[in-house]
């Protein structure tokens, strides 16, 4: 079995190989990727994984946060949602090359797919927090966690309804918001 870091470097080899043709991402080096995975996976510093059983990524991209967080989190079972073939594709390789059996991926968009209830859902850079929250409505429980990757703006985008924290690193806002039922 990989260790997280042989997957990571793995990751980043794909992320970079692919990239060059097909432009999944604006990180176009090693650096940038790194950067990108530790935005990934900084929320693991303040969120409770232990009992997490599924997790929903909404337009994973190249696989950030999604796949990076399936690396660090094996236990767990993680959906993502990548609606843009191309990027699917590329999230369909690199699951079988770093051997992710805790990941499926759905070429479509969320508001389109079959509903169940999930853990947690994230998503970075996709939409406005309201909008999110609607298009997500049916995989959301009362258990159900939101965690938003955001920008500056995370204030102007908070819920009107539901507990929520705001957790900051450099840039970056990491909204939470449970509690929405």
């Amino acid at each position: 079995m990989k260790s997280l870091e042989e997957k990571q470097i793995l990751f980043t080899s794909l992320v970079l190989k692919y990239n060059k043709t097909h432009n999944i991402t604006g990180a176009k080096n090693t650096n940038d990727i790194e950067k990108n995975i530790q935005d990934s996976l900084f929320p693991l510093t303040f969120l409770e994984t232990k009992s997490t059983q599924k997790i929903v990524d909404i337009g994973s991209g190249a696989g950030f946060p999604g796949l990076v967080l399936a690396m660090a989190l094996p236990d767990t079972h993680f959906y993502l949602f990548e609606p843009i073939a191309k990027k699917s594709a590329f999230l369909h390789l690199a699951k079988t090359v770093i051997e992710l059996n805790n990941v499926s991926i759905f070429t479509q968009r969320i508001e389109d797919a079959e509903p169940f209830e999930a853990d947690i859902i994230c998503s970075r850079a996709v939409t406005q927090t309201q909008t999110l929250i609607n298009l997500c409505q049916k995989f959301i429980s009362k258990k159900t966690i939101l965690l938003l990757y955001k920008g500056e703006r995370v204030v102007d985008e908070l819920p009107k309804n539901g507990e929520y924290e705001i957790h900051k690193k450099d840039k970056r806002n990491y909204l939470t918001i449970k509690g929405l039922l």
